[in-house]
Protein backbone atom coordinates (compact mmCIF):
# COMPACT_ATOMS: atom_id res chain seq x y z
CA UNK A 1 0.00 0.00 0.00
CA UNK A 2 1.76 3.58 -0.81
CA UNK A 3 2.20 5.72 1.99
CA UNK A 4 -0.54 7.75 2.97
CA UNK A 5 0.46 11.84 1.82
CA UNK A 6 -0.61 13.99 4.79
CA UNK A 7 0.43 18.08 5.17
CA UNK A 8 3.17 18.59 7.21
CA UNK A 9 1.49 20.36 10.61
CA UNK A 10 2.43 23.58 12.63
CA UNK A 11 1.36 25.58 15.32
CA UNK A 12 1.79 29.50 15.88
CA UNK A 13 0.14 31.68 18.75
CA UNK A 14 0.52 34.76 16.11
CA UNK A 15 -2.04 35.99 13.95
CA UNK A 16 -2.39 34.88 10.67
CA UNK A 17 -4.10 38.01 9.05
CA UNK A 18 -0.80 38.92 7.73
CA UNK A 19 1.17 36.07 7.19
CA UNK A 20 2.09 35.64 3.33
CA UNK A 21 0.66 31.91 2.66
CA UNK A 22 -1.09 30.47 0.17
CA UNK A 23 -4.21 30.55 1.62
CA UNK A 24 -5.38 31.57 4.33
CA UNK A 25 -8.93 30.39 6.24
CA UNK A 26 -11.13 32.16 8.94
CA UNK A 27 -14.73 31.28 9.98
CA UNK A 28 -18.00 32.83 10.12
CA UNK A 29 -20.61 32.02 12.21
CA UNK A 30 -24.38 32.82 10.68
CA UNK A 31 -25.56 34.01 13.75
CA UNK A 32 -22.77 36.63 14.51
CA UNK A 33 -20.94 39.65 13.25
CA UNK A 34 -17.22 38.73 12.17
CA UNK A 35 -15.40 38.04 15.17
CA UNK A 36 -11.28 37.18 15.97
CA UNK A 37 -9.48 36.49 12.93
CA UNK A 38 -12.52 37.29 10.58
CA UNK A 39 -13.00 40.65 12.47
CA UNK A 40 -9.26 41.55 11.74
CA UNK A 41 -9.49 40.76 7.88
CA UNK A 42 -12.98 42.74 7.36
CA UNK A 43 -10.47 45.68 9.22
CA UNK A 44 -7.62 44.76 6.99
CA UNK A 45 -9.85 44.85 3.84
CA UNK A 46 -11.81 47.87 4.06
CA UNK A 47 -14.76 46.05 5.42
CA UNK A 48 -14.66 43.14 2.30
CA UNK A 49 -16.47 40.79 4.41
CA UNK A 50 -18.98 43.06 6.09
CA UNK A 51 -20.03 44.44 2.48
CA UNK A 52 -20.75 40.67 0.77
CA UNK A 53 -22.49 39.92 4.32
CA UNK A 54 -24.88 43.16 3.34
CA UNK A 55 -25.29 41.67 -0.03
CA UNK A 56 -25.86 37.91 0.92
CA UNK A 57 -22.93 36.95 -1.12
CA UNK A 58 -21.45 35.13 2.82
CA UNK A 59 -24.03 33.30 4.65
CA UNK A 60 -22.24 31.66 7.16
CA UNK A 61 -24.19 29.12 6.65
CA UNK A 62 -22.44 25.60 7.79
CA UNK A 63 -19.56 24.25 5.29
CA UNK A 64 -20.15 26.71 2.89
CA UNK A 65 -17.10 27.83 1.44
CA UNK A 66 -16.23 31.33 -0.47
CA UNK A 67 -13.13 31.55 -2.11
CA UNK A 68 -11.59 35.83 -2.11
CA UNK A 69 -9.06 36.03 -4.50
CA UNK A 70 -6.18 38.48 -4.43
CA UNK A 71 -8.24 40.51 -1.21
CA UNK A 72 -7.19 43.76 -0.19
CA UNK A 73 -4.77 44.72 2.58
CA UNK A 74 -3.52 41.23 3.39
CA UNK A 75 -0.32 39.25 2.31
CA UNK A 76 -2.39 35.73 1.84
CA UNK A 77 -3.32 34.99 -2.27
CA UNK A 78 -6.44 34.42 -1.53
CA UNK A 79 -8.54 33.77 1.62
CA UNK A 80 -10.97 31.12 2.17
CA UNK A 81 -14.22 32.10 4.51
CA UNK A 82 -15.57 28.47 6.00
CA UNK A 83 -19.26 28.74 7.49
CA UNK A 84 -19.54 27.49 10.75
CA UNK A 85 -23.68 27.77 11.21
CA UNK A 86 -24.70 28.98 14.48
CA UNK A 87 -22.26 29.84 17.15
CA UNK A 88 -24.16 28.30 19.93
CA UNK A 89 -24.05 24.43 17.92
CA UNK A 90 -20.66 24.63 17.44
CA UNK A 91 -19.27 21.01 18.38
CA UNK A 92 -16.51 18.53 17.70
CA UNK A 93 -18.53 17.62 14.48
CA UNK A 94 -18.70 20.71 13.37
CA UNK A 95 -15.03 21.91 13.42
CA UNK A 96 -13.55 18.92 11.97
CA UNK A 97 -16.10 19.08 8.95
CA UNK A 98 -16.08 22.83 8.71
CA UNK A 99 -12.14 22.38 8.57
CA UNK A 100 -12.44 19.49 6.07
CA UNK A 101 -14.29 21.51 3.87
CA UNK A 102 -11.98 24.44 3.66
CA UNK A 103 -8.77 22.49 2.97
CA UNK A 104 -10.87 19.83 0.45
CA UNK A 105 -11.75 23.53 -1.69
CA UNK A 106 -8.52 24.41 -1.44
CA UNK A 107 -7.03 21.20 -2.52
CA UNK A 108 -8.29 21.56 -5.86
CA UNK A 109 -5.04 22.89 -6.81
CA UNK A 110 -1.40 22.47 -5.39
CA UNK A 111 -0.98 24.98 -2.72
CA UNK A 112 2.73 25.21 -0.41
CA UNK A 113 1.29 26.62 2.81
CA UNK A 114 -2.49 26.58 4.13
CA UNK A 115 -3.05 28.92 7.39
CA UNK A 116 -5.94 28.38 9.67
CA UNK A 117 -7.21 30.88 11.61
CA UNK A 118 -10.71 29.72 13.37
CA UNK A 119 -10.57 28.52 16.40
CA UNK A 120 -11.06 31.48 18.64
CA UNK A 121 -12.86 30.32 21.54
CA UNK A 122 -12.78 26.62 20.75
CA UNK A 123 -12.38 24.09 23.29
CA UNK A 124 -9.44 21.76 23.33
CA UNK A 125 -11.78 18.73 21.83
CA UNK A 126 -13.26 21.29 18.80
CA UNK A 127 -9.39 22.69 18.14
CA UNK A 128 -8.40 18.71 17.93
CA UNK A 129 -11.73 18.19 15.90
CA UNK A 130 -10.64 20.99 13.29
CA UNK A 131 -6.84 20.12 12.78
CA UNK A 132 -7.96 16.68 12.70
CA UNK A 133 -10.21 17.22 9.75
CA UNK A 134 -8.48 19.42 8.13
CA UNK A 135 -5.98 16.55 7.71
CA UNK A 136 -8.35 14.51 6.11
CA UNK A 137 -10.46 16.50 4.24
CA UNK A 138 -7.16 16.98 1.44
CA UNK A 139 -6.71 13.05 1.01
CA UNK A 140 -9.19 12.04 -1.82
CA UNK A 141 -10.37 8.57 -2.64
CA UNK A 142 -8.74 9.09 -6.11
CA UNK A 143 -6.46 6.50 -5.09
CA UNK A 144 -5.64 5.28 -9.20
CA UNK A 145 -5.97 8.53 -10.75
CA UNK A 146 -3.30 9.40 -13.13
CA UNK A 147 -4.74 12.92 -12.36
CA UNK A 148 -5.82 13.46 -8.83
CA UNK A 149 -8.68 15.68 -8.15
CA UNK A 150 -7.51 16.69 -4.50
CA UNK A 151 -3.68 18.06 -3.23
CA UNK A 152 -3.32 18.17 -0.08
CA UNK A 153 -1.31 21.05 0.88
CA UNK A 154 2.18 20.78 1.74
CA UNK A 155 2.05 22.38 5.07
CA UNK A 156 -0.71 23.26 7.53
CA UNK A 157 -0.20 26.52 9.74
CA UNK A 158 -2.39 26.77 12.83
CA UNK A 159 -2.91 29.55 15.10
CA UNK A 160 -4.11 29.33 18.39
CA UNK A 161 -3.71 25.86 19.52
CA UNK A 162 -1.66 24.30 21.68
CA UNK A 163 1.00 22.26 20.75
CA UNK A 164 -0.59 19.22 22.34
CA UNK A 165 -3.83 19.55 21.12
CA UNK A 166 -2.67 19.99 17.59
CA UNK A 167 -0.30 16.78 18.05
CA UNK A 168 -3.04 14.65 18.86
CA UNK A 169 -5.53 15.51 16.09
CA UNK A 170 -2.62 15.00 13.76
CA UNK A 171 -1.79 11.01 15.69
CA UNK A 172 -6.24 10.53 15.24
CA UNK A 173 -6.18 12.38 11.39
CA UNK A 174 -3.24 9.95 10.63
CA UNK A 175 -5.58 6.84 11.88
CA UNK A 176 -8.85 8.26 10.18
CA UNK A 177 -6.74 8.32 7.28
CA UNK A 178 -5.61 4.48 7.60
CA UNK A 179 -8.90 3.76 7.74
CA UNK A 180 -10.27 5.64 4.71
CA UNK A 181 -7.44 4.23 2.42
CA UNK A 182 -8.36 0.93 3.85
CA UNK A 183 -11.84 1.37 2.55
CA UNK A 184 -10.88 2.63 -0.54
CA UNK A 185 -8.92 0.27 -1.81
CA UNK A 186 -10.29 -2.51 -4.73
CA UNK A 187 -10.73 -5.83 -3.38
CA UNK A 188 -8.05 -7.13 -5.78
CA UNK A 189 -5.66 -5.26 -3.83
CA UNK A 190 -7.20 -5.67 -0.19
CA UNK A 191 -7.90 -9.24 0.98
CA UNK A 192 -7.78 -10.88 4.19
CA UNK A 193 -3.97 -11.76 3.87
CA UNK A 194 -3.25 -8.55 2.38
CA UNK A 195 -4.97 -6.80 5.20
CA UNK A 196 -3.01 -8.86 7.75
CA UNK A 197 -0.26 -7.76 6.31
CA UNK A 198 -0.43 -4.30 6.57
CA UNK A 199 -1.82 -5.08 10.22
CA UNK A 200 2.00 -6.30 10.67
CA UNK A 201 3.59 -3.46 9.27
CA UNK A 202 1.31 -1.22 11.03
CA UNK A 203 2.09 -2.75 14.37
CA UNK A 204 5.67 -2.62 13.90
CA UNK A 205 5.79 0.53 13.73
CA UNK A 206 3.90 1.72 16.22
CA UNK A 207 4.69 -0.96 19.33
CA UNK A 208 1.82 -2.98 19.05
CA UNK A 209 2.06 -6.61 19.46
CA UNK A 210 0.51 -8.80 16.69
CA UNK A 211 -0.56 -12.53 16.02
CA UNK A 212 -2.03 -13.72 12.68
CA UNK A 213 -4.60 -16.85 13.07
CA UNK A 214 -3.98 -18.98 9.30
CA UNK A 215 -6.46 -21.03 8.04
CA UNK A 216 -4.39 -24.29 10.50
CA UNK A 217 -4.93 -22.08 13.50
CA UNK A 218 -8.58 -21.06 12.61
CA UNK A 219 -8.98 -24.88 12.06
CA UNK A 220 -7.29 -25.79 15.06
CA UNK A 221 -9.29 -22.89 17.43
CA UNK A 222 -12.53 -24.84 15.96
CA UNK A 223 -13.75 -21.27 14.55
CA UNK A 224 -16.25 -22.97 12.15
CA UNK A 225 -18.52 -20.49 11.52
CA UNK A 226 -15.63 -17.71 10.06
CA UNK A 227 -13.77 -20.54 7.89
CA UNK A 228 -17.32 -21.26 6.50
CA UNK A 229 -17.91 -18.05 5.21
CA UNK A 230 -14.02 -17.91 3.67
CA UNK A 231 -14.91 -21.15 2.33
CA UNK A 232 -16.37 -20.25 -1.09
CA UNK A 233 -13.24 -17.71 -2.08
CA UNK A 234 -9.52 -18.41 -3.32
CA UNK A 235 -8.32 -15.86 -0.56
CA UNK A 236 -8.40 -17.85 2.80
CA UNK A 237 -9.19 -16.07 5.51
CA UNK A 238 -7.10 -14.62 8.74
CA UNK A 239 -7.60 -13.58 12.41
CA UNK A 240 -5.72 -10.61 13.64
CA UNK A 241 -5.36 -10.27 17.02
CA UNK A 242 -3.64 -6.94 18.06
CA UNK A 243 -2.45 -5.89 21.86
CA UNK A 244 -1.49 -2.74 23.19
CA UNK A 245 -0.40 -2.45 26.84
CA UNK A 246 -0.52 0.86 28.59
CA UNK A 247 -2.04 -0.11 31.47
CA UNK A 248 -1.20 -2.63 34.54
CA UNK A 249 -0.07 -5.89 33.62
CA UNK A 250 -3.05 -7.40 35.33
CA UNK A 251 -5.55 -4.89 34.46
CA UNK A 252 -8.39 -6.24 32.09
CA UNK A 253 -7.88 -5.00 28.49
CA UNK A 254 -10.82 -3.12 26.16
CA UNK A 255 -11.41 -5.18 23.74
CA UNK A 256 -12.01 -3.70 19.96
CA UNK A 257 -13.83 -6.38 16.91
CA UNK A 258 -13.93 -5.27 13.67
CA UNK A 259 -15.66 -6.78 10.92
CA UNK A 260 -13.49 -7.48 7.79
CA UNK A 261 -15.26 -8.85 5.00
CA UNK A 262 -12.48 -7.57 1.95
CA UNK A 263 -15.76 -8.20 -0.26
CA UNK A 264 -18.80 -9.54 0.00
CA UNK A 265 -20.84 -11.44 -2.99
CA UNK A 266 -23.73 -12.08 -0.87
CA UNK A 267 -22.19 -16.05 -1.41
CA UNK A 268 -25.05 -17.96 -2.79
CA UNK A 269 -27.91 -15.77 -1.91
CA UNK A 270 -26.43 -13.63 -4.46
CA UNK A 271 -26.84 -9.92 -4.14
CA UNK A 272 -27.76 -7.88 -7.34
CA UNK A 273 -24.91 -6.01 -9.37
CA UNK A 274 -25.94 -2.60 -7.52
CA UNK A 275 -25.73 -3.73 -4.36
CA UNK A 276 -22.17 -5.60 -4.81
CA UNK A 277 -20.80 -1.95 -5.95
CA UNK A 278 -20.02 -0.44 -2.74
CA UNK A 279 -18.72 -4.14 -1.02
CA UNK A 280 -15.23 -3.45 -0.88
CA UNK A 281 -16.18 -1.15 1.89
CA UNK A 282 -17.90 -4.16 3.70
CA UNK A 283 -14.29 -4.19 5.91
CA UNK A 284 -14.82 -1.01 7.26
CA UNK A 285 -15.14 -1.96 10.87
CA UNK A 286 -11.70 -4.14 10.82
CA UNK A 287 -10.24 -0.82 9.37
CA UNK A 288 -11.61 1.58 12.05
CA UNK A 289 -9.96 -1.13 14.76
CA UNK A 290 -7.29 -1.32 13.14
CA UNK A 291 -6.38 2.78 12.80
CA UNK A 292 -7.82 2.86 16.70
CA UNK A 293 -5.12 0.86 17.32
CA UNK A 294 -2.68 2.87 15.84
CA UNK A 295 -3.65 5.96 17.46
CA UNK A 296 -3.91 4.44 21.13
CA UNK A 297 -0.43 3.39 20.85
CA UNK A 298 0.97 6.18 19.29
CA UNK A 299 -1.17 8.36 21.68
CA UNK A 300 0.20 6.54 24.38
CA UNK A 301 -3.01 6.24 26.56
CA UNK A 302 -3.16 4.20 29.79
CA UNK A 303 -5.27 1.28 29.59
CA UNK A 304 -4.87 -1.95 27.82
CA UNK A 305 -6.56 -3.22 24.25
CA UNK A 306 -6.57 -5.65 22.51
CA UNK A 307 -8.18 -5.35 18.73
CA UNK A 308 -9.20 -8.02 16.70
CA UNK A 309 -10.23 -8.17 12.92
CA UNK A 310 -11.84 -10.83 11.52
CA UNK A 311 -10.85 -11.41 7.43
CA UNK A 312 -12.91 -13.07 4.82
CA UNK A 313 -14.11 -13.05 1.56
CA UNK A 314 -17.58 -13.80 1.14
CA UNK A 315 -17.42 -15.63 -2.89
CA UNK A 316 -19.63 -18.09 -4.65
CA UNK A 317 -17.88 -21.73 -5.59
CA UNK A 318 -18.51 -24.88 -5.54
CA UNK A 319 -17.05 -24.85 -2.43
CA UNK A 320 -19.46 -21.98 -0.71
CA UNK A 321 -21.71 -22.77 2.43
CA UNK A 322 -25.27 -23.27 1.70
CA UNK A 323 -28.26 -22.24 2.81
CA UNK A 324 -29.63 -25.02 5.34
CA UNK A 325 -25.84 -26.03 6.22
CA UNK A 326 -25.65 -26.17 10.13
CA UNK A 327 -22.29 -24.35 11.71
CA UNK A 328 -20.74 -25.33 15.12
CA UNK A 329 -19.31 -22.01 15.65
CA UNK A 330 -16.14 -21.79 18.43
CA UNK A 331 -17.83 -20.87 21.20
CA UNK A 332 -20.06 -24.67 20.50
CA UNK A 333 -23.23 -23.05 19.98
CA UNK A 334 -24.57 -24.31 16.20
CA UNK A 335 -26.03 -22.16 13.61
CA UNK A 336 -28.32 -22.92 11.04
CA UNK A 337 -27.67 -20.74 7.98
CA UNK A 338 -30.84 -19.48 5.91
CA UNK A 339 -29.19 -16.59 4.06
CA UNK A 340 -25.52 -16.55 3.14
CA UNK A 341 -26.16 -12.67 2.98
CA UNK A 342 -25.49 -12.38 6.43
CA UNK A 343 -22.64 -13.79 7.24
CA UNK A 344 -20.86 -10.64 9.09
CA UNK A 345 -22.61 -11.91 11.86
CA UNK A 346 -21.22 -15.22 11.47
CA UNK A 347 -17.99 -14.36 11.23
CA UNK A 348 -18.13 -11.89 14.38
CA UNK A 349 -19.52 -14.90 16.42
CA UNK A 350 -16.23 -16.48 16.27
CA UNK A 351 -14.20 -13.33 16.89
CA UNK A 352 -16.42 -12.37 19.45
CA UNK A 353 -15.82 -15.50 21.39
CA UNK A 354 -11.58 -15.33 20.68
CA UNK A 355 -12.00 -12.12 22.77
CA UNK A 356 -13.82 -13.08 25.28
CA UNK A 357 -10.56 -15.47 26.00
CA UNK A 358 -8.75 -12.67 27.27
CA UNK A 359 -11.25 -11.69 30.16
CA UNK A 360 -11.83 -8.16 28.49
CA UNK A 361 -13.40 -5.80 31.06
CA UNK A 362 -15.50 -4.66 27.93
CA UNK A 363 -16.12 -5.25 24.79
CA UNK A 364 -16.96 -3.20 21.10
CA UNK A 365 -17.70 -4.50 18.26
CA UNK A 366 -17.81 -2.53 15.01
CA UNK A 367 -19.66 -3.64 12.00
CA UNK A 368 -21.02 -3.06 8.09
CA UNK A 369 -23.37 -5.06 8.99
CA UNK A 370 -27.16 -4.31 8.19
CA UNK A 371 -28.64 -2.28 5.10
CA UNK A 372 -31.79 -2.23 7.78
CA UNK A 373 -29.39 0.09 10.06
CA UNK A 374 -29.37 2.32 6.90
CA UNK A 375 -33.18 2.24 6.69
CA UNK A 376 -33.99 3.26 9.91
CA UNK A 377 -31.09 5.70 10.79
CA UNK A 378 -30.10 6.81 7.37
CA UNK A 379 -26.54 7.29 6.30
CA UNK A 380 -25.14 9.21 8.65
CA UNK A 381 -25.67 7.38 11.92
CA UNK A 382 -24.34 4.59 13.30
CA UNK A 383 -26.79 2.09 15.41
CA UNK A 384 -25.86 1.41 19.02
CA UNK A 385 -27.10 -1.69 20.62
CA UNK A 386 -25.79 -3.10 24.08
CA UNK A 387 -26.53 -5.71 26.52
CA UNK A 388 -25.48 -3.00 29.19
CA UNK A 389 -26.86 0.43 29.04
CA UNK A 390 -24.83 2.49 31.10
CA UNK A 391 -21.66 1.28 29.06
CA UNK A 392 -23.98 2.25 25.74
CA UNK A 393 -24.60 5.17 27.51
CA UNK A 394 -20.10 5.99 28.10
CA UNK A 395 -19.92 5.02 24.43
CA UNK A 396 -22.74 6.84 22.74
CA UNK A 397 -21.31 9.86 24.82
CA UNK A 398 -17.61 9.48 23.00
CA UNK A 399 -19.51 9.80 20.00
CA UNK A 400 -20.44 13.06 20.79
CA UNK A 401 -17.50 14.32 21.81
CA UNK A 402 -15.26 12.79 19.09
CA UNK A 403 -18.24 14.04 16.22
CA UNK A 404 -19.83 11.13 15.10
CA UNK A 405 -23.31 10.11 15.33
CA UNK A 406 -24.48 7.37 16.94
CA UNK A 407 -28.31 6.16 18.44
CA UNK A 408 -29.24 3.42 20.26
CA UNK A 409 -31.76 0.97 19.04
CA UNK A 410 -34.00 -1.37 21.71
CA UNK A 411 -32.96 -4.76 22.29
CA UNK A 412 -36.07 -6.56 24.01
CA UNK A 413 -35.68 -10.23 25.12
CA UNK A 414 -38.58 -10.75 22.69
CA UNK A 415 -36.74 -9.88 19.62
CA UNK A 416 -34.10 -13.26 20.48
CA UNK A 417 -37.83 -15.45 19.77
CA UNK A 418 -37.15 -15.03 16.32
CA UNK A 419 -33.53 -16.75 16.02
CA UNK A 420 -34.44 -19.60 17.51
CA UNK A 421 -34.04 -22.91 15.11
CA UNK A 422 -35.49 -26.03 14.77
CA UNK A 423 -32.24 -27.59 14.34
CA UNK A 424 -29.69 -26.02 15.50
CA UNK A 425 -29.33 -23.82 18.38
CA UNK A 426 -29.60 -20.51 16.38
CA UNK A 427 -30.52 -19.02 12.65
CA UNK A 428 -28.63 -16.33 11.49
CA UNK A 429 -31.48 -14.26 10.29
CA UNK A 430 -34.89 -13.75 11.54
CA UNK A 431 -38.59 -13.86 10.29
CA UNK A 432 -39.11 -11.49 7.70
CA UNK A 433 -37.91 -8.18 6.65
CA UNK A 434 -38.27 -5.87 10.14
CA UNK A 435 -36.35 -5.42 12.90
CA UNK A 436 -33.18 -6.92 10.70
CA UNK A 437 -30.57 -4.41 12.68
CA UNK A 438 -31.72 -5.28 16.49
CA UNK A 439 -31.86 -9.00 15.30
CA UNK A 440 -28.24 -9.22 14.55
CA UNK A 441 -27.21 -7.45 17.49
CA UNK A 442 -29.54 -10.46 19.40
CA UNK A 443 -27.65 -13.38 17.12
CA UNK A 444 -24.59 -11.08 18.36
CA UNK A 445 -25.34 -11.13 22.29
CA UNK A 446 -25.31 -14.54 21.69
CA UNK A 447 -21.50 -14.85 21.87
CA UNK A 448 -20.68 -12.25 24.54
CA UNK A 449 -21.81 -14.02 27.37
CA UNK A 450 -21.87 -11.33 31.12
CA UNK A 451 -18.91 -9.23 29.27
CA UNK A 452 -20.45 -5.66 28.76
CA UNK A 453 -20.71 -5.05 25.60
CA UNK A 454 -21.52 -2.82 22.49
CA UNK A 455 -22.48 -2.98 18.73
CA UNK A 456 -21.94 -0.46 16.20
CA UNK A 457 -23.61 -1.34 13.35
CA UNK A 458 -21.60 1.50 10.79
CA UNK A 459 -23.31 0.12 7.63
CA UNK A 460 -24.38 3.50 6.68
CA UNK A 461 -21.96 6.14 7.71
CA UNK A 462 -18.88 4.17 6.92
CA UNK A 463 -18.65 5.02 3.30
CA UNK A 464 -20.65 8.44 1.39
CA UNK A 465 -21.76 7.06 -1.79
CA UNK A 466 -21.51 10.67 -3.44
CA UNK A 467 -19.35 13.17 -2.12
CA UNK A 468 -19.56 15.97 1.08
CA UNK A 469 -18.87 19.31 1.36
CA UNK A 470 -16.30 17.95 3.57
CA UNK A 471 -15.31 14.78 1.86
CA UNK A 472 -15.04 13.28 -1.37
CA UNK A 473 -17.22 9.67 -1.88
CA UNK A 474 -15.60 6.38 -0.39
CA UNK A 475 -14.38 5.17 3.00
CA UNK A 476 -15.32 7.86 5.61
CA UNK A 477 -13.10 6.42 9.05
CA UNK A 478 -16.30 6.44 10.85
CA UNK A 479 -15.95 4.96 14.43
CA UNK A 480 -11.93 5.51 14.77
CA UNK A 481 -12.20 9.40 16.50
CA UNK A 482 -15.35 7.52 18.71
CA UNK A 483 -12.93 4.55 19.95
CA UNK A 484 -9.84 6.51 20.35
CA UNK A 485 -12.06 9.00 22.81
CA UNK A 486 -13.40 5.91 24.46
CA UNK A 487 -10.27 5.12 25.15
CA UNK A 488 -9.37 8.23 26.67
CA UNK A 489 -12.41 7.77 29.19
CA UNK A 490 -12.04 4.66 29.96
CA UNK A 491 -8.69 4.91 32.69
CA UNK A 492 -9.35 5.53 36.20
Amino acid sequence: MVPIDMPRLTVTHEGLVQRPVDALVIGLYSDRKPSGAAEAFDQASGGLLSQLLDAKELTGKRYETTLLLAPPGVRARCVLVVGLGPRDELDSAVAFRAASAAVRTLGARPRTQVAFDLAGGWSEEQMEAGVCGSLVGGTGSDLYRAQKKRTPPAELLWSGIPSEVAQRGQTVARAVNLARRLVDEPPSELYPERFAAIAQHVAESCGLACDVWDVPRLEAERCGALLAVGRGSARPPRLVILRYWGGAPDEAPLALVGKGVTFDSGGLSLKPTDGMKTMKCDMAGAAAVLAALQAIAQLRLPLNVIGLCGLVENMVSGSSYKLGDVLRARSGKTIEVLNTDAEGRLVLADVLDVARQDQPSRIVDLATLTGACVVALGTDVAGLMTNNPPFGTQVQQAAQTAGEAVWPLPMFPQFSEQLQSDVADLKNVGEGRWGGAILAAKFLEEFVGSTPWVHLDIAGPAFLESAKPWLDAGGTGFGVRTLVELARRLPG
